[in-house]
């Protein structure tokens, strides 16, 4: 599976899962969203598998990404995850921070069993990555990767366009792997660690019809809660807001999660029009806190979210969510990457084994 497919989906309701094995992790990145730690929580083992296993044949999502956390601090677990979506037809993708690369050595045959049982390998790499683990040695660990037949990607983040340790990582990248190695490009975001030093996020708000692709894939926290959205805000509180809880890998399966997502009214009009249309359109005289603080604020506002269940409900609700997903998808992923990531980079994400774009 190359990065180009696994974004391309990224609209699509459920047609992929976040899947969070842990919230540990030995590296100390400044800019880390999730604030990992060694002591950070994590779902038992038992509960992922069971609920991995509840994919089936019939109703599985397409993709599951693998994530931390360092997720590959539980490499047995995510082979065994990866085994068990892939007997589902479901396709496994990991994301790492490299850890394991520090000095250049091999790759320990444990992870190296993790990652090949995946269908896609990507590693973290930045500014900040680089103060924990050296360029050169992540470069060796993911050409052994390549080698071991485990298509690969780059997960990279900057401080906008005009950086340039950015511009300067972006071309060795293209340099050592002759354009057969696909990056996704985003700035660093004001959360986590970075709360404290990144800019304040910009993103206007202002009642706009804006789709809201982040509420597709349902997202399992650290501690099995599951989320309607990837924000790193909404999956860390708690409660979690009304209009964005899934349900608990502890209590549900794939079957139930993936029902509550396609058929909420509220979240297939956070897809199709996204929140600051429904604050403007229902609510016009609550302020507008921008675009993701409305959405998590959503469940304070009973007059905005009755709009959404109004609109959202029955086939023409349905009708609409598959509209909007269908026509993102068929933009494609560098579109996808403009619109969420660094846009001057977003053709990057096209790149594929074969050498240059798709």
């Amino acid at each position: 599976m190359e990065l180009g497919e696994l974004i391309a989906l990224r609209p699509v309701p459920a047609a992929g899962l976040l899947l969070t094995l842990t919230r540990r992790c030995p590296l100390s990145c400044a800019h880390c969203s999730t604030s990992s730690t060694m002591t950070g929580e994590q779902t038992a083992a038992d509960r992922l598998r069971r609920f991995v296993a509840s994919f089936t044949a019939a109703d599985a999502p397409q993709v599951v990404l693998l994530t931390g956390g360092e997720p590959l601090l539980r490499p047995g677990l995510a082979a065994e995850l990866a085994a068990l979506a892939r007997a589902a037809g479901t396709r496994t993708a990991l994301l790492s921070g490299m850890f394991f690369a520090r000095g250049g050595r091999a790759v320990p045959a444990r992870i190296m069993r993790a990652i090949t049982a995946a269908d896609h390998f990507s590693a973290s790499l930045d500014v900040h990555h680089e103060r924990e683990v050296a360029r050169a040695d992540v470069f060796t660990a993911v050409r052994r990767i390549l080698d071991a037949g485990v298509p690969a990607s780059f997960h990279l983040t900057g401080t906008g366009p005009d950086d340039p340790y950015l511009a300067g990582l972006v071309a060795d990248i293209r340099a050592e792997f002759a354009d057969r190695v696909p990056m996704l490009v985003n700035d660093v975001r004001p959360v986590g660690r970075a709360a404290s030093w990144a800019g304040a996020a910009t993103r206007p708000d202002g009642g706009a019809a804006v789709p809201c692709p982040m509420a597709a894939w349902p997202t399992v926290a650290f501690d099995g809660t599951v989320v309607a959205c990837c924000n790193q805000q909404a999956v860390d509180a708690r409660p979690v807001p009304a209009h964005l809880l899934l349900g608990h890998v502890a209590e549900d399966d794939w079957g139930t999660v993936r029902h509550r997502s396609l058929t909420s009214p509220v979240l297939r009009m956070l897809r199709v029009v996204g929140p600051g249309h429904l604050r403007a359109r229902y609510a016009p005289g609550a302020p507008d806190r921008g675009y993701c603080a409305t959405c998590r604020t959503l469940s304070d506002r009973p007059d905005v979210l009755a709009g959404a269940a109004r609109d959202g409900a029955g086939p023409v609700g349905e009708l609409l969510d598959r509209h909007t997903a269908q026509t993102q998808r068929a933009a494609g992923p560098a579109a996808f990457v403009r619109r969420h990531g660094t846009s001057a980079y977003a053709d990057l994400v096209t790149l594929t084994a074969a050498g240059g774009p798709a």
